[in-house]
């Protein structure tokens, strides 16, 4: 199995995760922020869009013009965004070959270069970013008033308890 390959089944396998915790928030509470400094739930679900939108950019074009933030108006909305930006993203390393995967690609803010990396470190990079960021949001679920699904296991929440 090539590297590309194993990012492949890797971004494969969190798909159900990501969308199951995306799921979990409360469609009221998207403002939701634990601490002042903190990012809201909307400002975590647009920036995890963001991410898979970068991949995909990084696979088609060798760049990445990072996005910090994707607009949406409503969880449902937010949801499906982020489902298309990872179909396209998963369609577009498939599809890539592995000495592209291996070439240098670059990663820009507001138009500044900040990384020059192989793409795969850089692909890498945005998976487990958002593995973090995906953390994150589910600590907000229950005090947002949801439930934390199953991520890597059962939770608290998913757990049946024998009687």
């Amino acid at each position: 199995m090539t590297n590309r390959e194993f990012y492949l089944q890797n971004c494969a396998s969190e798909l159900p995760r990501f969308i199951a915790v995306i799921e979990a928030v409360p469609a009221d509470q998207l403002d939701y922020r634990p601490h002042p400094r903190s990012r809201s739930a909307h400002e975590l679900i647009a920036h995890l869009i963001g991410h898979d939108q970068d991949v995909l950019e990084l696979a088609q074009t060798g760049k990445i013009n990072h996005r910090m933030h994707v607009p949406f108006k409503s969880l449902d909305e937010g949801l499906q965004l982020f489902r298309t930006a990872h179909a396209a993203l998963e369609r577009e390393v498939a599809a890539m070959s592995d000495s592209a995967w291996e070439s240098l690609g670059k990663f820009l803010i507001d138009g500044e270069v900040k990384y020059e990396f192989p793409r795969r470190d850089l692909a890498w990079m945005l998976l487990f970013d958002s593995l973090h960021h995906r953390g994150q949001l589910s600590t907000y679920l229950r005090p947002m008033g949801g439930k934390v699904p199953s991520i890597y296991g059962p939770s608290a929440d998913t757990m049946v308890v024998a009687t």
